[in-house]
């Protein structure tokens, strides 16, 4: 079987980055409305599992490596190592193997197994980080240390400006765009934080256009790592509130935290899947709420 990373199947890069590049991005704007606990809920909400790998990560996975590889930084065929612990690690697997680099991914091992498999599906590698080996922060140490002492690109997610820059130049803007057209007025913007690079990208785009519209970062109830600045608690949302208050998240520029609880979060991505037919993960059902 020929090896998937070989040369001879590889794309020009400029073709490459072309290709996915119309796979990612003007997702569609889904209008919801429903009610919940007697509340009145209406939304507008990006579809973003229509992107390439499945989630909005894409936005972020494609636009660090396509600076990178225009600065330099990144070096045809040169490998990726990244800890992640939700659709982040899928993102970068989809984009980077499909350019051509082999991929590392860190995570936590009490990550969804279906999660590691679909990461191991694009051709990367998965190693998995116990409680006992530091977790997710765990996770980042090792990913570094591979950068350090074999060479390995770090796309750094969590303090890397293009990640914001993914959001503010991009699903802001697409999102402003597709509510004028159908006369729309946005009145304020909610989005979980993993890396936080949505919620500050909207944040930098939205105090452009109408500094009155607030922008509200999102987390569990039962572990409040915004609120208290540590990891704290457990939760069942994957791929938001990690151990720690990632470094592009600027909590002064946000407006105030809303918590959701875990169980509401589940019911209401199931209520979406049941009611609209739209299959989101949990922490796209604590975004609704």
């Amino acid at each position: 079987m020929l090896n998937p990373l070989s040369p001879a199947l590889q794309p020009a890069p400029s073709c490459a980055f072309t290709r996915i590049k119309a796979a990612v991005g003007n997702t569609p704007l889904a209008h919801i409305r429903l009610s919940f606990r007697g509340r009145p809920i209406e939304i507008f909400a990006k579809a973003e599992m229509y992107n390439l790998s499945g989630s909005i990560k894409d936005r972020m996975a494609l636009n660090i490596l396509r600076r990178a590889r225009a600065s330099g930084a990144l070096q045809p065929g040169q490998p990726i190592a990244e800890a992640t612990s939700g659709n982040a690690g899928i993102a970068i697997a989809a984009i980077g193997c499909a350019l051509g680099h082999p991929v590392t991914i860190f995570m936590p091992d009490w990550m969804s197994i279906e999660r590691r498999q679909l990461i191991a599906s694009y051709g990367a590698e998965v190693r998995l980080v116990s409680r006992e080996e530091g977790g997710f922060l765990g996770s980042i140490a090792a990913a570094e240390k591979l950068g350090a002492d074999e060479g390995y690109f770090l796309p750094r997610q969590f303090c890397n400006e293009d990640n914001c820059c993914a959001h503010a130049s991009g699903t802001l803007p697409e999102t402003w765009t597709q509510m004028q057209r159908i006369g729309a007025r946005l009145s304020g913007f909610v989005a979980g934080v993993g890396t936080g690079g949505t919620v500050m990208g909207a944040m930098r785009f939205l105090r452009e256009k109408d500094a009155t519209i607030p922008v509200h970062p999102v987390e569990p109830a039962s572990s409040p790592t915004l609120s208290t600045g540590h990891k704290v608690g457990q939760h069942r949302m994957q791929g938001i509130s990690d151990e720690f208050i990632p470094d592009i998240v600027k909590l002064d520029q946000l407006d105030p935290i809303i918590a959701v609880e875990d169980g509401d979060a589940i019911l209401m991505a199931q209520r979406i899947g049941r009611e609209l037919g739209l299959g989101v993960g949990i922490s796209s059902g604590g975004n609704i709420l």
